[in-house]
């Protein structure tokens, strides 16, 4: 067999980066073509929204963190009572875990939550003189909250551009192949660069209720899709984007 002579370490060091690279996967659109998909979501949505109910940082940390693995409007139902009484760590900590878990009992997880709620209260007026910090590295040391929450909170409570990818945002990203990536981290990277800066603050909540109203798990309604002509999904039904117009003021689910 025919030695083959080894490349050089410098020329190895070289070549490394672009293996990685050619193994990323990358968005299928043009840079004009994800304008233009942003600028239709302006335009239908001028002022996204959370769908998640508080009346202070605190109150959107509980209820971010109560979120996992629940709806929206199920993790509203419960809230409302329960920030009426308990909308500050001190409060909270007066409430304490077991008449906390009596309030979120209707919500998956809650004996485990509830501890989180308790703990991160503590942690907040230890450590935090009792305020939400607004960065993300303090925001995770809380108990409870991952990168996901802490996304949430900087963009709602103070205003930040950040991108917090949730099942719907994951799903969306892959499926229409915008920003593909294999775990969420992945995927936030990736919508932070190919997101124009323009609309990067309200990026978050349009992709979200794009994924929950129209894009949806089991079967894309592409029929009223805005960008069905720009889409790249193999999933796709439809190739005629229904028509852009501004939609209705949102209305936040209630459960019965």
């Amino acid at each position: 067999m025919k030695n083959v002579k080894s490349p050089s370490p410098s020329r190895r060091s070289k070549a490394a980066p672009a293996r990685r690279a050619s193994t990323r996967q990358r968005s299928a659109y043009k840079v004009a073509e994800v304008e233009e998909i942003f600028r239709r979501f302006s335009v239908q949505r001028p002022e996204p929204k959370g769908e998640l109910e508080h009346v202070n940082p605190f109150t959107l940390v509980v209820a971010v963190a109560l979120s996992a693995q629940a709806t929206d409007a199920g993790v509203n139902k419960a809230t409302r009572p329960l920030f009426a009484v308990a909308d500050t760590p001190e409060k909270m900590l007066a409430l304490g875990e077991e008449r906390l878990r009596d309030y979120i009992k209707t919500i998956g997880l809650y004996r485990n939550k509830a501890k989180n709620v308790i703990a991160l209260s503590e942690k907040l007026i230890a450590d935090f003189g009792g305020e939400v910090p607004r960065t993300r590295e303090e925001l995770i040391t809380l108990p409870g909250v991952g990168r996901k929450t802490a996304n949430v909170v900087l963009q709602m409570a103070f205003g930040q551009a950040a991108i917090a990818v949730d099942t719907h945002i994951f799903r969306i990203a892959n499926r229409i192949r915008l920003a593909p990536g294999k775990t969420p981290d992945e995927v936030e990277l990736h919508l932070l660069r190919v997101i124009p800066e323009k609309y990067l603050f309200h990026a978050h909540h349009w992709l979200i209720l794009h994924g929950r109203y129209v894009c949806k798990a089991r079967r894309p309604e592409c029929e009223r899709c805005v960008i069905a002509d720009l889409c790249k999904s193999p999933e796709k039904t439809c190739d005629i984007p229904a028509p852009l117009v501004e939609l209705p003021p949102q209305v936040i689910p209630v459960p019965g």
